[in-house]
């Protein structure tokens, strides 16, 4: 690893290029950018794959300094680079976490006396309130379990994610990286340990019910014997016949259950179920707290979007138009 003096002086032979008569070399600026976005990106006290997401975040905006054959930037170059980020029509929460990587770029920098925090006070982009997928109906779910089959192995294993994604709100990465071995016992219930988001290890769980554990043992049992550190849920294609799922077959097989009751909107899909176990949770009673816990939630307030919402729906002032304007 090279030292903070060298360091500086590679960014400082950048940003002195300023003469458009002097030949500007990009390797150079190439060669030192990367280097310098990789020394950041390890310099981050988080974890392995945060610190990652930082590397490939900070390139974006160095590669488009690069293509921009700027070598001094400004806090008006960080506003335009924010600006092109919307104008190509990224994600909200792509942008975001670009900018993330921008400001605690140049923290960094500033911090080794390298470079002047020039993004200092810039925002993220605004990010909805609301949530990008929708929940089913607890109608849109007792239809959704009656209509799969069950006879099969596929069957059973299908039935087996899609019953355990709405009875838990787990993420579809989280059903993926699910073992056997996963499945514990304490004090007399049944818990599945997870690696939930931003996690390194397996160190969260949910409650298996009866109406969740039921179809998982089904499944196991008709897939035969396998040792604990075998994948929960395993693939059937003939490239990974009883390797690990990805998290894109499990969106497949929850679209296609979807659609084959006449759900077909971008706004249900896999997540939905995520969504749906929130909601019920909430409809069926639990506390604010208790659906955080079902969540896993860091902040309560992500929880409480969906308590705003079940409360405006129930107490919808609408109703009170239509009450008056039909005389009841």
């Amino acid at each position: 690893m090279r030292s903070e003096k060298t360091l500086q002086t590679d960014y400082a032979a950048i940003a002195a290029v300023q003469n458009p008569n002097i030949h500007r070399s990009n390797l150079l600026i190439t060669t030192s950018l990367e280097q310098l976005g990789d020394e950041f990106a390890l310099a981050q006290d988080v974890s392995g794959r945060s610190r990652e997401s930082y590397r490939r975040s900070i390139r974006q905006f160095l590669g488009w300094m690069k293509n921009s054959n700027m070598t001094d930037p400004r806090r008006e170059d960080v506003l335009r680079f924010k600006r092109d980020l919307e104008e190509r029509g990224l994600r909200a929460t792509t942008i975001h976490a670009y900018l993330v990587a921008v400001r605690r770029f140049f923290e960094w920098t500033e911090s080794k006396r390298i470079y002047p925090n020039v993004a200092q006070g810039i925002k993220g982009a605004k990010r909805s309130n609301g949530f990008k997928k929708d929940p089913l109906t607890v109608a849109q779910v007792k239809e959704l379990l009656a209509s799969l089959e069950r006879s099969s192995v596929q069957g059973k294993r299908d039935f087996a994610i899609i019953n355990l994604l709405i009875r838990t709100g787990l993420r579809t990465i989280e059903v993926v990286r699910a073992i056997i071995g996963d499945i514990r016992q304490d004090s007399g219930e049944a818990l599945l340990w997870i690696q939930g988001k931003g996690r390194e290890s397996k160190d969260e769980f949910v409650l298996l019910t009866p109406d969740t554990l039921k179809p998982i043992n089904a499944y196991l049992a008709a897939r035969g014997p396998v040792s604990d550190d075998s994948p929960l849920f395993a693939s059937i294609s003939d490239r990974n016949r009883g390797g690990r799922m990805t998290t894109r077959s499990v969106s497949r097989i929850v679209k296609a259950a979807l659609r084959d009751i006449g759900i077909d909107s971008d706004r249900l899909t896999a997540h939905s179920l995520r969504h749906t176990a929130i909601t019920l949770t909430l409809q069926g009673g639990a506390t604010i707290q208790e659906a955080q816990l079902l969540g896993r939630h860091s902040n309560i307030n992500t929880t409480l979007v969906y308590a705003h919402n079940i409360n405006r729906i129930a107490h919808a002032p609408e109703r009170k138009i239509d009450a008056l304007l039909s005389g009841n």
